[in-house]
Protein backbone atom coordinates (compact mmCIF):
# COMPACT_ATOMS: atom_id res chain seq x y z
CA UNK A 1 0.00 0.00 0.00
CA UNK A 2 2.66 2.46 0.71
CA UNK A 3 4.80 1.80 -2.26
CA UNK A 4 5.56 4.82 -4.38
CA UNK A 5 3.80 3.46 -7.75
CA UNK A 6 0.74 2.87 -5.61
CA UNK A 7 0.59 6.30 -4.26
CA UNK A 8 -1.98 8.96 -5.55
CA UNK A 9 -0.57 12.08 -6.04
CA UNK A 10 -1.76 15.59 -5.20
CA UNK A 11 -4.16 16.50 -7.90
CA UNK A 12 -2.79 19.98 -9.25
CA UNK A 13 -6.88 21.15 -9.49
CA UNK A 14 -7.34 21.24 -5.79
CA UNK A 15 -4.12 23.50 -5.52
CA UNK A 16 -5.58 26.03 -8.24
CA UNK A 17 -9.38 25.58 -6.68
CA UNK A 18 -7.55 26.34 -2.82
CA UNK A 19 -5.64 29.46 -4.43
CA UNK A 20 -9.17 31.07 -5.86
CA UNK A 21 -10.41 30.39 -1.82
CA UNK A 22 -8.08 32.17 -0.67
CA UNK A 23 -8.05 35.40 -3.38
CA UNK A 24 -11.49 35.21 -2.97
CA UNK A 25 -11.75 35.49 1.18
CA UNK A 26 -9.36 38.23 0.57
CA UNK A 27 -11.50 40.23 -1.69
CA UNK A 28 -14.48 38.82 0.61
CA UNK A 29 -13.13 40.63 3.83
CA UNK A 30 -11.86 43.91 1.43
CA UNK A 31 -15.54 44.29 0.28
CA UNK A 32 -17.17 44.39 3.82
CA UNK A 33 -14.29 47.16 5.09
CA UNK A 34 -15.39 48.79 2.34
CA UNK A 35 -19.07 48.32 3.20
CA UNK A 36 -18.51 48.84 6.94
CA UNK A 37 -17.16 52.21 5.82
CA UNK A 38 -19.91 53.04 3.68
CA UNK A 39 -22.45 52.84 5.99
CA UNK A 40 -20.63 54.86 8.30
CA UNK A 41 -20.26 57.41 5.99
CA UNK A 42 -23.69 57.36 5.30
CA UNK A 43 -24.14 57.98 9.29
CA UNK A 44 -22.21 60.85 9.12
CA UNK A 45 -23.79 62.29 6.65
CA UNK A 46 -27.02 61.49 8.25
CA UNK A 47 -26.71 63.10 11.22
CA UNK A 48 -24.93 66.10 9.86
CA UNK A 49 -27.70 66.55 7.19
CA UNK A 50 -30.36 66.73 10.32
CA UNK A 51 -28.38 68.56 12.25
CA UNK A 52 -28.19 71.26 9.53
CA UNK A 53 -31.87 71.17 8.99
CA UNK A 54 -32.45 71.35 12.51
CA UNK A 55 -30.60 74.65 12.80
CA UNK A 56 -32.53 75.94 10.16
CA UNK A 57 -35.77 75.18 11.04
CA UNK A 58 -35.63 76.56 14.29
CA UNK A 59 -34.19 80.09 12.99
CA UNK A 60 -36.90 80.42 9.86
CA UNK A 61 -39.85 79.25 12.40
CA UNK A 62 -43.56 78.95 10.58
CA UNK A 63 -42.17 79.67 6.97
CA UNK A 64 -41.61 76.12 6.04
CA UNK A 65 -44.82 74.88 6.77
CA UNK A 66 -46.36 77.60 5.39
CA UNK A 67 -44.91 77.08 2.07
CA UNK A 68 -44.49 73.49 2.27
CA UNK A 69 -47.74 72.67 -0.12
CA UNK A 70 -45.86 74.93 -2.93
CA UNK A 71 -42.73 72.34 -2.54
CA UNK A 72 -44.55 69.53 -2.62
CA UNK A 73 -46.16 70.83 -5.91
CA UNK A 74 -42.85 71.53 -7.10
CA UNK A 75 -41.49 68.05 -7.19
CA UNK A 76 -45.00 66.70 -8.51
CA UNK A 77 -44.58 69.49 -11.47
CA UNK A 78 -40.47 68.28 -11.84
CA UNK A 79 -41.97 64.40 -11.96
CA UNK A 80 -44.82 64.95 -14.49
CA UNK A 81 -42.63 67.31 -16.82
CA UNK A 82 -40.19 63.91 -16.89
CA UNK A 83 -43.24 61.70 -17.56
CA UNK A 84 -44.02 64.18 -20.63
CA UNK A 85 -41.05 64.39 -21.92
CA UNK A 86 -40.24 60.56 -21.78
CA UNK A 87 -43.95 60.19 -23.68
CA UNK A 88 -42.66 62.38 -26.13
CA UNK A 89 -39.67 60.59 -27.40
CA UNK A 90 -41.52 57.36 -27.17
CA UNK A 91 -44.09 58.88 -29.71
CA UNK A 92 -41.46 60.10 -31.80
CA UNK A 93 -39.67 56.89 -31.71
CA UNK A 94 -43.18 55.27 -33.13
CA UNK A 95 -43.95 58.11 -35.28
CA UNK A 96 -40.17 56.68 -37.07
CA UNK A 97 -40.96 53.23 -37.11
CA UNK A 98 -44.66 53.92 -38.62
CA UNK A 99 -42.83 56.39 -41.35
CA UNK A 100 -40.26 53.46 -42.35
CA UNK A 101 -42.58 50.50 -42.01
CA UNK A 102 -44.92 52.60 -45.05
CA UNK A 103 -41.85 53.38 -47.16
CA UNK A 104 -40.91 49.93 -46.92
CA UNK A 105 -44.38 49.23 -48.19
CA UNK A 106 -44.01 51.43 -51.00
CA UNK A 107 -41.01 50.52 -52.14
CA UNK A 108 -41.44 47.14 -52.40
CA UNK A 109 -44.67 47.57 -54.46
CA UNK A 110 -42.93 50.26 -57.01
CA UNK A 111 -40.23 47.98 -57.22
CA UNK A 112 -42.55 44.98 -58.35
CA UNK A 113 -44.41 47.21 -60.45
CA UNK A 114 -41.29 47.93 -62.60
CA UNK A 115 -40.31 45.20 -62.96
CA UNK A 116 -43.84 43.38 -63.04
CA UNK A 117 -43.11 41.95 -66.77
CA UNK A 118 -40.15 39.65 -65.58
CA UNK A 119 -41.33 38.55 -62.26
CA UNK A 120 -44.29 36.86 -61.18
CA UNK A 121 -46.30 37.45 -58.08
CA UNK A 122 -46.40 34.46 -56.70
CA UNK A 123 -47.03 33.01 -52.96
CA UNK A 124 -43.38 34.61 -52.11
CA UNK A 125 -43.79 38.09 -52.90
CA UNK A 126 -47.48 38.13 -51.32
CA UNK A 127 -46.21 36.74 -47.89
CA UNK A 128 -43.64 39.13 -48.14
CA UNK A 129 -46.15 42.39 -48.84
CA UNK A 130 -48.72 40.64 -46.50
CA UNK A 131 -45.29 40.83 -43.36
CA UNK A 132 -44.55 44.33 -44.26
CA UNK A 133 -48.27 45.35 -44.21
CA UNK A 134 -48.74 44.01 -41.00
CA UNK A 135 -45.46 45.55 -39.67
CA UNK A 136 -47.37 49.35 -40.85
CA UNK A 137 -50.37 48.45 -38.87
CA UNK A 138 -48.57 47.33 -35.74
CA UNK A 139 -46.66 50.42 -36.27
CA UNK A 140 -49.95 52.76 -36.71
CA UNK A 141 -51.69 51.48 -33.64
CA UNK A 142 -48.19 52.11 -31.68
CA UNK A 143 -47.88 55.22 -33.01
CA UNK A 144 -51.40 55.98 -31.98
CA UNK A 145 -51.35 55.12 -28.32
CA UNK A 146 -48.20 56.77 -27.80
CA UNK A 147 -49.98 60.03 -29.20
CA UNK A 148 -52.70 59.60 -26.62
CA UNK A 149 -49.91 59.14 -24.00
CA UNK A 150 -48.32 61.66 -24.80
CA UNK A 151 -51.58 64.53 -25.27
CA UNK A 152 -52.23 62.88 -21.65
CA UNK A 153 -49.14 63.47 -19.91
CA UNK A 154 -49.01 66.78 -21.74
CA UNK A 155 -52.67 67.70 -20.13
CA UNK A 156 -51.26 66.50 -16.36
CA UNK A 157 -48.40 68.52 -16.50
CA UNK A 158 -50.34 71.84 -17.75
CA UNK A 159 -52.71 71.30 -14.51
CA UNK A 160 -50.05 70.93 -12.48
CA UNK A 161 -48.12 73.99 -13.82
CA UNK A 162 -50.92 76.06 -13.06
CA UNK A 163 -51.29 75.05 -9.91
CA UNK A 164 -47.68 75.33 -9.08
CA UNK A 165 -48.43 79.51 -10.43
CA UNK A 166 -51.06 79.88 -7.97
CA UNK A 167 -49.27 78.92 -5.28
CA UNK A 168 -46.27 80.53 -5.81
CA UNK A 169 -48.66 83.71 -6.43
CA UNK A 170 -50.61 82.87 -2.56
CA UNK A 171 -47.59 82.27 -0.70
CA UNK A 172 -44.77 84.31 -2.35
CA UNK A 173 -43.51 85.34 0.83
CA UNK A 174 -42.91 82.02 2.69
CA UNK A 175 -41.47 80.88 -0.64
CA UNK A 176 -38.82 82.97 -0.55
CA UNK A 177 -38.30 82.89 2.98
CA UNK A 178 -38.21 79.25 3.82
CA UNK A 179 -36.22 78.47 0.19
CA UNK A 180 -32.88 78.22 1.98
CA UNK A 181 -34.29 75.25 4.21
CA UNK A 182 -35.68 73.37 1.23
CA UNK A 183 -32.25 73.89 -0.46
CA UNK A 184 -30.47 72.38 2.03
CA UNK A 185 -33.03 69.01 1.79
CA UNK A 186 -32.65 68.74 -1.42
CA UNK A 187 -28.71 68.99 -1.63
CA UNK A 188 -28.66 66.23 1.74
CA UNK A 189 -30.98 64.05 -0.35
CA UNK A 190 -29.06 64.30 -2.92
CA UNK A 191 -25.80 63.34 -1.21
CA UNK A 192 -27.72 60.58 0.98
CA UNK A 193 -29.03 59.05 -2.23
CA UNK A 194 -25.52 59.01 -3.76
CA UNK A 195 -24.07 57.24 -0.44
CA UNK A 196 -26.73 54.98 -0.41
CA UNK A 197 -26.85 53.62 -3.79
CA UNK A 198 -22.76 52.98 -3.18
CA UNK A 199 -23.62 50.56 -0.20
CA UNK A 200 -25.93 48.64 -2.25
CA UNK A 201 -23.58 48.60 -5.21
CA UNK A 202 -20.94 47.47 -2.68
CA UNK A 203 -23.92 44.27 -1.73
CA UNK A 204 -24.64 43.40 -4.56
CA UNK A 205 -20.63 42.94 -4.75
CA UNK A 206 -20.65 41.10 -2.19
CA UNK A 207 -22.93 38.41 -2.48
CA UNK A 208 -21.67 38.02 -5.97
CA UNK A 209 -17.92 37.19 -4.58
CA UNK A 210 -19.81 35.08 -1.78
CA UNK A 211 -21.51 33.24 -4.56
CA UNK A 212 -18.28 32.26 -6.32
CA UNK A 213 -16.73 31.33 -3.36
CA UNK A 214 -19.67 28.81 -2.88
CA UNK A 215 -18.85 27.08 -6.46
CA UNK A 216 -15.00 26.97 -5.45
CA UNK A 217 -15.78 24.84 -3.03
CA UNK A 218 -18.58 22.52 -4.74
CA UNK A 219 -15.89 21.90 -7.43
CA UNK A 220 -13.29 20.92 -4.73
CA UNK A 221 -16.03 18.47 -3.19
CA UNK A 222 -16.65 16.99 -7.07
CA UNK A 223 -12.58 17.04 -7.00
CA UNK A 224 -12.56 15.20 -3.92
CA UNK A 225 -15.29 12.85 -5.08
CA UNK A 226 -12.81 11.99 -8.56
CA UNK A 227 -10.22 10.89 -5.94
CA UNK A 228 -12.67 8.91 -4.15
CA UNK A 229 -13.77 6.92 -7.03
CA UNK A 230 -10.19 6.41 -8.61
CA UNK A 231 -9.27 5.16 -5.38
CA UNK A 232 -12.12 2.58 -5.35
CA UNK A 233 -10.95 1.20 -8.57
CA UNK A 234 -7.17 0.96 -7.53
CA UNK A 235 -8.34 -0.89 -4.36
CA UNK A 236 -10.35 -3.96 -6.01
CA UNK A 237 -9.97 -5.74 -2.81
CA UNK A 238 -11.63 -3.09 -0.75
CA UNK A 239 -14.51 -2.22 -2.96
CA UNK A 240 -17.02 -4.53 -1.40
CA UNK A 241 -16.94 -3.02 1.75
CA UNK A 242 -16.68 0.45 0.54
CA UNK A 243 -19.82 -0.25 -1.67
CA UNK A 244 -21.79 -1.96 1.40
CA UNK A 245 -21.21 0.55 4.08
CA UNK A 246 -21.90 4.45 3.27
CA UNK A 247 -19.49 6.66 2.44
CA UNK A 248 -17.87 9.44 4.47
CA UNK A 249 -18.28 13.18 3.37
CA UNK A 250 -15.60 14.21 0.96
CA UNK A 251 -12.69 16.32 1.51
CA UNK A 252 -14.21 19.55 2.26
CA UNK A 253 -17.57 18.91 3.14
CA UNK A 254 -16.91 19.60 6.46
CA UNK A 255 -16.44 23.37 5.62
CA UNK A 256 -19.99 23.58 3.16
CA UNK A 257 -22.22 24.58 5.94
CA UNK A 258 -19.75 27.93 6.28
CA UNK A 259 -21.01 29.29 2.90
CA UNK A 260 -24.08 27.10 2.47
CA UNK A 261 -26.75 30.17 2.90
CA UNK A 262 -25.28 32.85 1.49
CA UNK A 263 -26.35 36.59 2.19
CA UNK A 264 -29.23 37.61 -0.13
CA UNK A 265 -30.28 41.01 -0.35
CA UNK A 266 -33.24 40.23 2.69
CA UNK A 267 -30.34 39.38 4.34
CA UNK A 268 -28.55 43.01 4.81
CA UNK A 269 -29.85 45.57 7.40
CA UNK A 270 -31.93 47.99 5.07
CA UNK A 271 -31.27 51.50 5.30
CA UNK A 272 -33.31 53.95 6.93
CA UNK A 273 -35.70 56.42 4.69
CA UNK A 274 -34.00 59.20 3.86
CA UNK A 275 -36.89 61.69 3.25
CA UNK A 276 -38.36 60.49 6.24
CA UNK A 277 -35.80 61.08 8.45
CA UNK A 278 -35.01 64.47 7.13
CA UNK A 279 -38.87 65.20 7.53
CA UNK A 280 -38.55 64.09 11.15
CA UNK A 281 -36.40 67.31 11.94
CA UNK A 282 -38.75 70.33 11.12
CA UNK A 283 -41.77 68.61 12.61
CA UNK A 284 -39.51 68.06 15.95
CA UNK A 285 -38.31 71.68 15.81
CA UNK A 286 -41.75 73.07 15.11
CA UNK A 287 -42.65 71.28 18.34
CA UNK A 288 -40.38 72.95 20.33
CA UNK A 289 -40.11 76.32 18.96
CA UNK A 290 -42.39 77.65 22.40
CA UNK A 291 -40.01 76.46 24.71
CA UNK A 292 -36.67 76.88 22.51
CA UNK A 293 -33.60 78.44 24.58
CA UNK A 294 -30.73 80.50 22.77
CA UNK A 295 -28.75 77.24 24.03
CA UNK A 296 -31.35 74.72 22.12
CA UNK A 297 -29.12 74.34 19.28
CA UNK A 298 -26.43 72.91 20.88
CA UNK A 299 -28.68 70.09 22.85
CA UNK A 300 -29.46 66.79 21.02
CA UNK A 301 -33.15 66.17 21.17
CA UNK A 302 -34.32 62.38 22.49
CA UNK A 303 -35.00 61.57 18.75
CA UNK A 304 -31.42 62.13 17.66
CA UNK A 305 -30.36 59.69 20.77
CA UNK A 306 -32.28 57.11 19.70
CA UNK A 307 -31.23 57.59 16.28
CA UNK A 308 -27.77 56.96 16.91
CA UNK A 309 -28.51 53.83 18.96
CA UNK A 310 -30.24 52.43 16.04
CA UNK A 311 -27.49 53.66 13.20
CA UNK A 312 -24.94 51.78 15.94
CA UNK A 313 -26.92 48.76 15.80
CA UNK A 314 -27.33 48.81 12.25
CA UNK A 315 -23.43 48.68 12.32
CA UNK A 316 -23.09 46.03 14.56
CA UNK A 317 -25.34 43.71 12.22
CA UNK A 318 -23.63 44.64 9.47
CA UNK A 319 -20.62 43.87 10.63
CA UNK A 320 -21.81 39.84 11.62
CA UNK A 321 -21.31 40.07 7.35
CA UNK A 322 -18.10 38.83 8.06
CA UNK A 323 -16.89 35.56 6.09
CA UNK A 324 -14.23 34.79 8.35
CA UNK A 325 -10.58 36.69 9.56
CA UNK A 326 -7.73 37.02 6.79
CA UNK A 327 -5.75 35.10 8.60
CA UNK A 328 -8.40 31.86 8.06
CA UNK A 329 -7.38 32.03 4.43
CA UNK A 330 -3.83 30.84 4.87
CA UNK A 331 -5.40 27.54 6.93
CA UNK A 332 -7.48 26.16 4.40
CA UNK A 333 -4.17 25.11 2.08
CA UNK A 334 -3.18 22.94 5.08
CA UNK A 335 -6.81 21.21 5.68
CA UNK A 336 -6.63 20.39 2.07
CA UNK A 337 -3.01 19.44 1.68
CA UNK A 338 -3.04 16.88 5.02
CA UNK A 339 -6.05 15.42 3.35
CA UNK A 340 -5.31 14.65 0.26
CA UNK A 341 -1.53 13.28 0.88
CA UNK A 342 -0.66 10.11 -0.86
CA UNK A 343 -0.69 8.25 3.12
CA UNK A 344 -3.96 9.64 3.51
CA UNK A 345 -5.28 7.96 0.40
CA UNK A 346 -3.77 4.41 1.34
CA UNK A 347 -6.87 4.07 4.21
CA UNK A 348 -9.94 2.74 3.21
CA UNK A 349 -12.17 5.16 5.13
CA UNK A 350 -11.23 7.58 4.01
Amino acid sequence: MSEPDEDVELDPRIQIELEKLNSTTDEINKLEIECDEANTTFRMLLNESTRRLKLLSKKLGSCIEKSRPYYEMLEVYKKSQRECQEAAVLYQRAHGVHAAAKETVALAEQRFLIHQHEWQFDNAWQEMLNHATMKVMEAENQKAESGRDHQKRAQAFKEVDEKLKTLEEKLQKSIIKSRPYFDEKILCQEQLNTQKERIEAIKKEITKTKNYYSDTLKSLEQISNEIHMKRQRKQSKCEAELLKGPREPGVGAELEPIFAELPTKNQFVSLPDITMELDKCELQSLGSMSHTTSSAVSLKDEHEVDNLEELDDFDVKMQGLSVRAKGEGKSFEGVWSDETKPDLFNNPLV
